[in-house]
């Protein structure tokens, strides 16, 4: 099966595979956002250095059979949060999932890393849309994907109700195909916006 690059590398971030030998880098960026964290991300609240070493070997096992291509978001090689493209919507399509520290939100910088991944995605052979999923509680997530120019595909009770704190359990889906995509850039090129 193909496989993404392994450093994707795009404005102020680069997107680096995840490796077991990443357990400090990881330890360290979610102890920093905890409390940014639990709101969302139903691991968060129990998360210990045990499971970032599960964490990790899973995302290698992940890559491998072509599931999921998890990503360290790192700016001057610092690892400042996690992403990765997911095999999780059906055939053709691939979901984008993402957290920064708190200290590098407000910059851009998890636009960035998921134009990253969009990018990336719609090289992989089959692959004719992407979405992001979150609960209606996160409007931060939501800014992302509309600064995409990722639609908004759908709303409604998330199967399992709120997984996390923050959440209310309405999941909502973006989504943008291979041509939106293309036609999106083609236009961003002819603007000057993109170099």
């Amino acid at each position: 099966m193909e496989e993404p690059a392994e450093i994707l590398s795009h404005d102020q971030v680069e997107l680096r595979r995840w490796r077991t030998s990443d357990l400090d880098a990881l330890q360290e960026a979610i102890s920093g956002s905890l409390e940014h964290l639990i709101p969302w991300m139903p691991w968060a609240a129990t998360h210990d250095r045990e499971q970032g070493a599960a964490f990790l070997a899973r995302n290698q096992e992940e890559w491998e059979s072509g599931h999921a291509f998890g990503y360290a978001i790192t700016s001057d090689a610092t690892v400042i949060g996690s992403c990765g493209l997911f095999r999780r919507i059906g055939a053709g399509g691939l979901d984008i999932g993402y957290w920064l520290h708190p200290r590098w939100t407000g910059r851009g910088l998890a636009t960035t890393a998921a134009t990253a991944l969009v990018e990336q995605g719609f090289q992989l052979a089959g692959i004719d849309r992407m979405e992001i999923h979150h609960d209606a509680a996160n409007p931060a997530s939501g800014a992302v994907a509309h600064r995409l120019g990722f639609m908004e595909a759908g709303r409604g009770p998330a199967p399992e109700g709120p997984a996390a704190p923050g959440e209310v359990g309405i999941d909502v889906v973006w989504r943008i195909t291979a041509a939106q995509w293309e036609a999106r850039t083609a236009a961003r090129i002819g603007t000057g916006e993109l170099r």
